[in-house]
C-alpha cells in the first residue's frame, strides 16, 4: 500500500500546496488551504479509472457531425424552463440550495414523472431508502418505476451505472460520495473534484442524464472547490425563505440554455407546486392606491416579471441622512437621488430614503431605475401613483432616460395583467404594426427624467 502524505489542498481553486500557508499560491484566496491526507492511486484504481477514458481522433470542426439532441421533458414545466428546455443526454447538472429547502423533494418528483417514459434511478448517500419511500408516499407519488440505491462509494456507484444503464441519474449529494483511490474523507475538496470529474466522464461517455445535489455554505455558495461548477454543464441554484412558502429556482450556468433564468414553486403539502403567474406574487393588493409605490417590469432569464418597488422618504433626523436598499444595489440608489436633484429639482439631502422590492425579489438590471425614481417623489410628495401603471427605464447620470432590451415583451405582459398606463423611455415606443398588440394601455415615451416626473402629475 502507498504510503499516506499530508497535503493542504484550496477549497476554492483546488490548488495543491505541500504546507500549509496564509495564501493560496495558484489563485490567491486567503485562508483557503485545507488539510487533507492523501496517497497515491493504486495500480487497479489508476486502471479502471483510465478504461473511462476512450481514446479520440483530431478531426477539422468543419466534419464533425452536429446532431440535435433530444430533450426530456421533467413534465414540471418551470423546472424545464430554467434548465432550457428539458434535460439534455449526457447533460450533467449540479444543484445546491440551503439544507430542507426542498432540493430532494423536487428530484424525487422529476424522477416519478420521468420515469414513466424513460429508465430512472435515485442514488442516495443521505438518506435510507425507507426514509425515500415514506417521502414519496407522503407526497402521493407514482414511484413505481423509479430505481433506488443506497450507496456512498464511487466505484459501486460506476459499476451500477454501467449495469443498469439508465437514462436519468441523481446523486444526492455529491459531497457523500467518496472514492477508494483516495484516503480523504467524503465531502473533501480532493473527493468532490475526483467524484464529480469520474461521474461526469462516465455520463458523457453513456449518454447518461446526470444531477447532482451539492451542499451550499454559510455564504450561500456551492461547498467545495470552484472547479465543482466548471466541471459540469448547468448550475442551478435553489433559493427561498424560511418563513414563506415559494421557492424560485435560478440558473447560474448552461451549457444547452439560457443563464439567469428563474423557475418558481410553492411549497406545498403534496411537494412543490409550479407557479403559474409569478408577477402575481410580486405584486402587492392595495386597497386603494398609496403614495411610494411603483411598479416595474424587470426580466429575469427571458421571462418578463411585474415587480413593485416600494420607497418611504421620511425627514432625515440625523446629520447623515440614511439611504437604504432591500433587493437593489444601494450604490445605484446614491446615483439617481444625485440625478433627481440636479435634473428634476427634487432634493433628498435632508431625507432619510428607504427603497424596497417587494416579495423579496433582486433586481439588477438598472431597467427599475425610473419606476424606482418615480416611487420616491410619490413618496416624498405624499401623491399615490395610478394603480394601473407601469415605468421602465435606465436613468443616465446626464438625466435622460435610456431604452432597455426587450421593451415590446414588457409591455405585454403588462397589458396582459389589466395595466392602461405605461411611462417608457421613447426607444421602447413600439412603432409601426406592434402597436396594435398593445392596444388598451396609454403610452407616454419620455427621453428626460423631468418628463417622466412631469407625466406623474397628469
Amino acid at each position: 500500500m502507498a504510503k499516506a502524505k499530508t497535503v493542504y489542498v484550496c477549497s476554492e481553486c483546488g490548488g495543491y500546496a505541500t504546507k500549509w500557508q496564509g495564501q493560496c499560491a495558484h489563485c490567491n484566496a486567503w485562508n483557503t488551504l485545507v488539510e487533507s491526507i492523501e496517497r497515491p492511486a493504486s495500480p487497479a484504481s489508476v486502471h479502471r479509472f483510465s478504461a473511462l477514458a476512450q481514446p479520440s481522433e483530431v478531426q477539422p470542426l468543419s466534419q464533425v457531425e452536429a446532431q440535435e439532441l433530444q430533450r426530456l421533458t421533467t413534465g414540471i414545466g418551470e423546472f424545464d424552463r430554467v434548465l432550457g428546455g428539458g434535460l439534455v443526454p449526457g447533460g450533467v447538472v449540479l444543484i445546491g440550495g440551503d439544507p430542507g429547502i426542498g432540493k430532494s423533494t423536487l428530484l424525487l418528483q422529476t424522477l416519478c414523472r420521468v420515469g414513466a417514459a424513460h429508465s430512472a434511478l435515485y442514488v442516495s448517500g443521505e438518506e435510507s431508502l425507507q426514509q425515500i419511500a415514506l417521502r414519496a408516499r407522503r407526497l402521493g407519488l407514482d414511484s413505481h418505476d423509479v430505481q433506488l440505491l443506497s450507496e456512498i462509494q464511487l466505484e459501486k456507484i460506476l459499476a451500477v451505472l454501467a449495469e443498469r444503464k439508465p437514462e436519468v441519474a441523481v446523486i444526492d449529494s455529491i459531497q457523500t460520495v467518496y472514492s477508494e483511490a483516495l484516503t480523504s474523507a467524503p465531502g473533501s475538496v480532493a473527493q468532490v473534484r475526483e467524484c464529480a470529474a469520474q461521474l461526469t466522464r462516465h455520463a458523457k461517455q453513456s449518454g447518461i442524464t446526470l444531477v447532482l445535489i451539492g451542499h451550499v455554505t454559510k455564504e450561500g455558495s456551492l461547498a467545495g472547490p470552484r472547479v465543482l461548477e466548471h466541471i459540469v454543464d448547468t448550475v442551478l441554484y435553489f433559493e427561498g425563505d424560511t418563513h414563506s412558502s415559494f421557492r424560485l429556482v435560478r440558473a447560474f450556468k448552461n451549457r444547452f440554455g439560457a443563464v439567469n433564468e428563474l423557475g418558481v414553486f410553492a411549497m406545498t403539502e403534496k411537494g412543490l407546486r409550479e407557479v403559474g403567474n409569478p408577477s402575481a406574487l410580486f405584486l402587492s393588493h392595495h386597497g386603494q392606491e398609496v403614495a411610494g409605490a411603483c411598479i416595474t417590469v424587470t426580466l429575469e432569464g427571458t421571462r418578463p416579471l411585474l415587480v413593485e418597488v416600494q420607497a418611504l422618504v421620511d425627514t432625515a433626523h440625523t446629520s447623515n441622512p440614511r439611504r437604504l436598499s432591500v433587493g437593489l444595489e444601494s450604490n445605484r440608489l446614491a446615483l439617481l437621488l444625485a440625478a433627481l436633484h440636479r435634473h428634476a429639482g427634487i432634493a433628498c439631502f435632508d431625507q432619510d430614503v428607504f427603497v424596497n422590492a417587494v416579495g423579496g425579489v433582486r433586481i439588477a438590471e438598472p431597467a427599475a431605475d425610473l419606476a424606482v425614481l418615480l416611487a420616491i417623489v410619490s413618496s416624498l410628495r405624499n401623491q399615490p401613483l395610478p394603480q394601473k401603471l407601469v415605468a421602465f427605464g435606465e436613468v443616465g447620470l446626464a438625466g435622460e432616460v435610456r431604452p432597455v432590451q426587450r421593451g415590446q415583451e414588457r409591455l405585454k405582459e403588462a397589458a396582459k395583467l389589466g395595466f392602461t398606463k405605461a411611462i417608457v423611455p421613447r426607444g421602447n415606443a413600439p412603432k409601426g404594426s406592434s402597436q396594435k398588440s398593445l392596444e388598451g394601455i396609454e403610452l407616454v415615451a419620455v427621453e428626460r427624467l423631468e418628463q417622466a416626473v412631469a407625466a406623474c402629475r397628469a
